[in-house]
């Protein structure tokens, strides 16, 4: 079989121009139209969906802004610059605690007027401090007990002044019972309550020293108790009541 090709080349080739110029047409009237649908996608995402959101989002916080604008004190307890303000003032209030045990140390009176503490109490809310103790020197050691902490001072630096303040204040005591400790030894068992100073646990005191008495001023002449009024006979008909 015979073809005989009457085109000319020049025509063949004018058609397969043609025919790729048609083919990038269309493709760029499909790509003009999937961007002008992307286009449109977004415009209604931006200015539809976006500005619905928003509205609803705005009239959501203006409604709960009215809410927290009607809690009273709302300034002293959500704003974040107030809190940073107080964390200063919170860490200076916290009580040093610790401090009680310089002062079980400081108020121990010498020998032979020596006292067992079995509890103690501290009362932040009240500003007491509760000794529950006895004393096998019974009243005598009760009286020097009492003196001794009477006597007792507690000194600090407040900015670059030495201060001092007395250890107790509003002092009393009760419960006076005679029993036996643990060696069978007869002791006087009592309770003893004071107020303490506000710097004795506070953070501010600086350089904080429990100052008692010496061991020379603890004395039935100091304390203002004679010997005769706690002898041995008394203290006995005591015991049998």
């Amino acid at each position: 079989m015979i073809e005989i090709n009457l085109v000319p080349d020049v025509k063949q080739e004018l058609i397969n121009a043609q025919r790729v110029r048609t083919n990038v047409v269309s493709l760029s009237i499909i790509v003009g139209i999937g961007a002008i649908g992307v286009v449109v996608m977004l415009a209604i995402w931006v200015f539809g969906v976006q500005t619905t959101r928003g509205y609803v989002h705005d009239k959501t916080i203006k409604v709960e802004s009215e809410n927290l604008l009607k809690v009273p004190d709302l300034s002293n307890t959500l704003t974040i610059q107030n809190q940073l303000n107080e964390l200063l003032a919170m860490h200076n209030d916290k009580h040093v605690s610790s401090r009680i045990f310089d002062v079980l140390a400081a108020i121990q009176p010498p020998a032979p007027n020596k006292i067992a503490i079995s509890n103690v109490t501290l009362d932040s809310a009240t500003k007491k401090i509760t000794f529950e103790a006895q004393a096998e020197s019974a009243y005598t050691g009760l009286e020097v007990f009492k003196k001794t902490i009477n006597a007792t001072k507690f000194e600090f630096t407040k900015g670059e002044q030495r201060q001092s303040v007395p250890l107790a204040s509003g002092m009393s005591h009760g419960d006076l019972s005679y029993g036996e400790d643990v060696t069978g030894v007869q002791v006087l068992r009592f309770t003893i309550s004071f107020t303490y100073p506000d710097e004795l646990f506070a953070r501010t005191a600086n350089n904080p020293t429990i100052v008692a008495p010496t061991r020379t001023n603890v004395t039935d002449s100091f304390l203002g108790v004679p010997n005769s009024l706690f002898s041995p006979k008394a203290a006995d008909a005591q015991g049998g009541n």
